[in-house]
């Protein structure tokens, strides 16, 4: 879907050093969060790279000045800022993490041993003395996250974004969390520019040396990964993850100057009444939570591009000297998206999980039955096993393949 639009919240960042204002040009990369399904845009990138490199002039230059992530979309944006002078290097480096991924990789399954669940009030007494458990815990969650953290440390350096940000190959980082202490949603972001920091109802945003720490608090998803305590205007806060309360997923972009916003989602958020045919039976655990996730990773997004898209049809009614005089500015939008359910491809790859996570997602209603009603939402955000990262990067790849002319277009400057 491409349309042009503006910033909901209108107030235009404005750089307050000697260096140059932020060219309308330049360009921002938001992508979404979802866990496991941040794979599908690993393979929106790896088209994007193609379609680029196979244009007269080929991939010159990295072509995303602003980079913006939430969640497992957070650590994404912070690999690719961290390796933008050999962008096409550096997504081959993410391909072959995302397509060899285990989930002993991202998180460990300790606290979840033994659990055996046959569903019913068992199902329903097993999670609850999981959570008793682990609630005894000094930072109590179901999963602990630590492989994350280490292999994050293991494979970014942000010496190179510091650099990549002073030599120009990338304009600002932005990454997304929730404050747990202050309930705002806050937005943390690195920039080669004095951008002035901006407020709005329930968010904020906080300039900072982007690191490890921020990667983890943004992909927190509640319950399931610790909170992390992170430094805002000095004071401490416990953040989780950054796509709950984000009420505006693309503004951040355009606070840092992007002109126009590639948007990667993590999944198709619409409503399907075709399903209502297999509701005979009360929903599982798996089923509501898988819902509850849904709602904080997809809905906030797709509401913000369909602003967008009213604000923009509102501007394209004035004329341009109207449009310029007002706070609002034209922002040129592309949005890739899943063209297939992301939790029935979950479905077919549940028996990768590791013992005690599928022991769990049992008890709490998840299966890999044919009636479409088996709960697999969940499992979808956290299914970090090869077979099922790599069908999503080859659906993202196909997805974006299939749009070619729309992405040169959205890249094309008014100078080619």
């Amino acid at each position: 879907m491409q349309a042009a639009g503006a910033d909901p919240s209108p107030e235009p960042s404005r750089g307050v050093s000697s260096l140059p204002v932020l060219r309308p040009a330049s360009t921002g990369l938001v992508l979404a969060g979802g866990g496991a399904r941040a794979a599908y845009q690993v393979g929106v990138l790896k088209a994007i790279v193609r379609i680029l490199s196979d244009r007269p002039g080929g991939l010159s230059a990295n072509p995303f000045h602003i980079l913006c992530g939430t969640s497992a979309g957070a650590i994404n944006a912070a690999v690719l800022a961290c390796g933008a002078d050999r962008l096409a290097t550096t997504v081959e480096h993410m391909l072959q993490v995302w397509e060899n991924f285990h989930a002993e990789q991202v998180y460990r399954t300790d606290t979840l041993e033994g659990l055996r669940g046959n569903g019913g009030w068992m199902s329903m007494l097993s999670f609850g003395l999981t959570l008793a458990r682990v609630g005894r815990k000094k930072r109590p969650s179901l999963l602990d996250n630590q492989p994350l953290g280490e292999l994050l440390r293991g494979v970014l350096d942000f010496h190179r974004l510091g650099a990549n940000l002073a030599d120009g190959v990338v304009q600002a980082l932005a990454i997304a969390a929730t404050g747990y202490t202050s309930g705002q949603h806050i937005t943390f972001y690195q920039s080669a520019y004095e951008i002035e920091p901006w407020r709005r109802s329930l968010r904020i945003a906080v300039r900072a040396d982007i690191g490890v720490e921020h990667l983890l608090a943004s992909s927190a998803i509640p319950f399931v990964f610790p909170a992390r305590r992170l430094l805002v205007h000095g004071e401490p806060e416990w953040c989780g993850d950054g796509s709950m309360r984000q009420l505006a997923p693309i503004s951040p972009a355009i606070h840092l100057g992007a002109g126009r916003v590639l948007v990667i989602g993590g999944g198709r958020a619409e409503a399907d009444p075709d399903r209502r045919a297999g509701a005979a039976t009360y929903p599982t655990l798996a089923q509501i939570g898988g819902h509850a996730l849904s709602n904080i990773f997809l809905d906030s997004l797709d509401a913000d591009i369909e602003r967008l898209q009213r604000i923009n049809q509102t501007l394209s009614r004035l004329s341009p000297e109207e449009r310029w005089r007002g706070p609002l500015r034209p922002v040129k939008v592309l949005s890739i998206s899943p063209s297939q359910r992301l939790d029935e491809i979950a479905g077919r790859h549940l028996a990768s999980l590791p013992g005690a996570m599928r022991a769990l997602l049992r008890s709490m209603g998840v299966s890999s039955g044919p009636d479409g009603m088996t709960g697999a939402a969940l499992a979808s955000y956290l299914l970090f096993e090869p077979g099922y990262t790599r069908e999503l990067i080859a659906l993202g790849f196909g997805d974006t393949l299939i749009r070619s002319a729309e992405v040169l277009a959205f890249f094309r400057t008014d100078e080619e």
